[in-house]
């Protein structure tokens, strides 16, 4: 379906499916996780089946990516995920979360302008973000809400450098 750029098997492993859970102990005590933005399920799909007990809901707003999202949670037989095809912004507006999560979804400034609703009312955000965060983190500075690096790390075979963020 052409949904992301990686095609190797081994580069989509690492660069999707291991980056997405190398977090997972960030999100124990999560009731209600939002996955913002989660393109073609990450990294809330590959969370969800790591953490069974939390309830997760995967937002996207392409159609395309949506319904690929869809047909993946119901082959898998996932209970514990539901797929929004719609913008994360009115979500967090109407449905209450404890956390929300994005990974590669926009500049922590945006980001956090687009999830401020959910901030303001107490839910908290852990952000997968690049080895290049402290000037974001500058920038988002302004928008008043706390920022923490809780996590850096080296995905294998030189496939990156990641950064968590955890804001609220």
């Amino acid at each position: 379906m052409n949904l992301t750029r990686i095609t190797s098997p081994r580069e989509a492993a690492i660069k999707h499916v291991l980056d997405s859970v190398w977090p997972w102990r960030m999100f124990l005590g999560a009731r209600s996780v939002l996955d913002a933005g989660t393109g073609p399920g990450f990294p809330g799909i590959p969370l969800a089946v790591v953490l069974p007990e939390v309830r997760f809901t995967l937002a996207e707003s392409t159609q395309k990516k949506a319904r690929f999202v869809e047909t993946v949670v119901r082959d898998l037989e996932l209970s514990n995920v539901a797929v929004s095809a719609g913008r994360v912004e009115d979500l967090v507006k109407s449905t209450p979360y404890d956390t929300v999560t994005a990974r590669a979804f926009a500049p922590l400034e945006r980001a956090l302008q687009w999830l401020a609703p959910a901030l303001k009312t107490g839910a908290r955000a852990v952000l997968y973000k690049g080895p290049d965060i402290d000037q974001e983190i500058q920038e988002a500075g302004r928008l008043k809400f706390p920022v923490d690096v809780i996590d850096r790390y080296e995905l294998p075979d030189a496939m990156g450098s990641r950064t968590i963020v955890r804001v609220g």
